[in-house]
């Protein structure tokens, strides 16, 4: 499977824990000689204002922080499109899950997600979408800007009960007729990370359902990572999603 990356995502760019030091290192360690690697472009500013007010962007580049967002921003640009072909993953940060038109929070700064639908639709690429977020966080941004385009459903699981949660995720996915199904994949809520839920295998299994959602339909499918902060197993957590969607 191709998966996006950028040298620059080793940077420690803040103090917050998606940019800890060693986070990246760990997930490429695990993919190490099972993934295609493909490098990134930055979005171009034209491509971040199509969800985000003058006025964000602008205080993302006071902050210091624009170069690192438009390239996580261009990754899951390029991975969305590549998805729409062939599974892919975009391993990218800062997440962007929490990132509304003019502000954010949570550690994201850009809405990737937001930004990668967007581009595809003007570029006539994907008329509908469907979003699937199971970060630990409720994604607020994808739904401030997401929820109010036509043609885009999101899916954020909240259910505290493993089986009931994943049984949900199965639902949701059930019967979609979409062009495009985009993963915020946030690792936080393993068992072993701050939420305490989901097994590994577990997001092998919803890889494997989007999987065979966007078969079933004739979609594409990508993800982009969203949160995930124990290093000791984000690595195979990640790989295990990205085994299940290429299956």
């Amino acid at each position: 499977m191709k998966v996006y990356f950028h040298n620059d995502f080793y940077q420690v760019y803040t103090s917050d824990p998606a940019a800890g030091e060693g986070r990246m290192e760990a997930v490429v360690s695990a993919l190490s000689g099972c993934v295609e690697w493909k490098d990134i472009n930055p979005a171009s500013m034209e491509d971040i204002a199509l969800v985000h007010s003058n006025r964000h962007i602008e205080d993302v580049r006071s902050d210091g922080l624009y170069h690192i967002s438009s390239l996580a921003a261009g990754g899951a640009i390029q991975a969305a499109e590549t998805g729409l072909t062939e599974p892919c993953f975009a391993l990218i940060r800062p997440p962007g899950h929490h990132a509304s038109e003019s502000s954010s929070w949570g550690f994201c700064f850009f809405n990737n997600m937001a930004i990668a639908l967007e581009v595809l639709k003007q570029r006539n690429k994907i008329q509908t979408a469907f979003v699937l977020d199971f970060d630990l966080h409720y994604g607020d941004g994808n739904v401030n800007i997401l929820g109010q385009k036509d043609g885009v459903s999101l899916y954020n699981p909240e259910n505290h009960n493993r089986d009931d949660y994943l049984r949900g995720v199965e639902s949701a996915l059930s019967g979609l007729n979409v062009d495009i199904i985009g993963i915020s994949a946030g690792f936080d809520n393993h068992v072993e990370d701050w939420g305490g839920l989901l097994s590994t295998e577990d997001y092998s299994s919803m890889g494997n359902m989007v999987r065979s959602a966007a078969d079933h339909c004739g979609a594409g499918c990508f993800a982009i990572l969203e949160g995930g902060y124990n290093h000791d197993v984000l690595g195979v957590n990640v790989k295990a999603l990205i085994d299940g969607m290429g299956r």
